[in-house]
């Protein structure tokens, strides 16, 4: 997994085949910190800030911006590196030339089983609308939330970005609203007595490490690097900037959680029960439409923007069918692989197959390829040394390193946390997922049929 990549294709065939160069470069910094935004905001907050008050009491939104600081300690590497390159083929690229040319193989094949479980945002988004609208039928429910954002994305990155700012922009309504009618609420003394730090200092890391899950998801706009305007510019600081943005707002919730009702009622329980105590009925049913169900629109409209990009990349080079890798000549849109993922996003819809069970353990090789690619990031100035030397992120080789091994070290343990949480059967499936994938990528390049484009340039 360490062979340099070395291959260019040839240029007389260049023509002849999709590239990524051929993506329209229409994404401003606006468009990505909407997607970024809507990818974090899921319905991860409803769940997990109960849970994390019944870790860590009352000062659940201390661990809130603690987990904000661990998820960019995470992505400091990736911040780095798409600051310095437009790398077309997002971390699948980044991995080509940081790691090896058979780690791209390895980690298409690993992305692709990672991302199977986009039917989970549309079957979640359906429980919701049938909490307000009950009789319908789940199934097609998603169904039709899936075929609207599968068809938005087929008609380019920007229409999928406009419908993006005006879902975000509600939400951000929802969110207010639920903050600032609970803020007066709030009973006296929140920040002292029994439940305000019940676990010390260790329940707030505890809940912080949980709530990583909710704060994290911007480092996905790195695979639209293609596709944006001024990616070495816009990226790293949209990553940073909604992150902590969002980190401060689920604090300002995360608040109103715990300082309305007794700790008691509301530890592992859904925002929506705190919810329903502060706001009118025509309010709280605007949170769910709103907050809820936007949540999951914005986070299964922007997958479906980022999640065909690496592996439009792969096809490209040939780690896949070069044919999966057609990009539409009105759109410039990747119509094949949208279509491939949008019938396995339907495919459990409508058979009833719970894919929550494999998005699950795919989720630690995702992690562990991150971690890979995390340590790599000390040979950038080796592999790109005239772009490093003109990027803002320059520093020392030491200082590299000590970005680095913070990175590498914050994804090592985001990987051991989830090893905590699966079964041994799950354990198993991560390690034979591990070596199949790292058997074919050995056996695709030795067929010959890879022929790596250049996907990285100065931007």
């Amino acid at each position: 997994m360490e062979e340099k990549l070395t291959t260019v294709t040839n240029p007389v065939a260049e023509h002849k085949k999709s590239s990524t160069k051929d993506l329209k470069r229409v994404l401003g910094r606006g468009d990505l910190m909407s997607i970024a935004v809507g990818q974090i905001i899921g319905a991860g907050i409803f769940a997990l800030a109960g849970t994390a008050i019944g870790m860590t009491g009352k000062s659940v939104n201390i661990a809130f911006m603690v987990a904000a600081l661990l998820v960019v300690l995470m992505s400091l590497t990736q911040i780095v590196v798409s600051g310095t390159v437009r790398m077309r083929g997002g971390f699948y690229t980044a991995g080509a030339l940081l790691v090896g040319k058979r780690f791209a193989g390895f980690y298409t094949i690993i992305f692709i089983v990672t991302n199977v479980s986009i039917a989970m945002y549309a079957l979640s988004f359906a429980d919701y609308f049938l909490a307000l609208v009950p009789g319908l039928s789940s199934k097609l429910i998603a169904a039709v939330v899936l075929t609207i954002f599968y068809l938005a994305n087929l008609f380019g990155v920007k229409e999928a970005a406009r419908v993006q700012n005006l879902m975000v922009l509600a939400m951000a309504i929802a969110l207010t609203i639920f903050i600032v009618y609970g803020m007066p609420q709030i009973q006296p003394g929140y920040f002292s007595g029994a439940d305000f730090m019940p676990a010390g200092m260790m329940g707030i890391f505890t809940a912080a490490a949980l709530l990583t899950f909710a704060t994290g998801g911007a480092n996905v706009i790195v695979n639209l690097g293609a596709e944006a305007k001024n990616p070495t510019k816009d990226i790293p600081f949209v990553i940073i900037l909604s992150t902590v943005s969002v980190a401060i707002i689920y604090a300002l919730m995360s608040t109103v959680a715990a300082g309305v009702l007794p700790v008691s009622q509301v530890a592992n329980q859904p925002l929506t029960v705190v919810a329903l105590e502060i706001l009118p009925y025509p309010l709280y049913v605007f949170f769910i439409v709103g907050g809820a169900m936007f949540a999951l629109s914005t986070t299964l409209n922007a997958t479906l923007g980022w999640v065909t990009k690496p592996v439009l990349q792969a096809s490209i080079d040939g780690w896949l069918p070069k044919k999966l890798g057609a990009i539409n000549d009105r759109f410039k849109t990747p119509h094949v692989l949208l279509t491939i993922f949008f019938i396995i996003g339907l495919l459990p819809i409508i058979t009833g197959w719970d894919v929550s069970g494999i998005a699950s353990f795919a989720l630690i090789l995702n992690n562990v390829l991150w971690l890979i690619i995390a340590l790599a990031t000390v040979r950038l100035p080796k592999v790109l040394p005239d772009m490093w030397e003109k990027s803002k992120f320059k520093t020392s080789k030491t200082n590299l390193w000590i970005i680095s091994l913070v990175a590498t070290g914050s994804n090592a343990f985001q990987v051991y946390l989830l090893f905590q949480e699966i079964t041994k059967p799950l354990v198993i499936g991560n390690i034979v997922l591990f070596i199949l994938a790292s058997l074919y990528a050995v056996w695709r390049d030795k067929s010959g049929k890879v022929d790596m484009e250049i996907s990285y340039e100065e931007a």
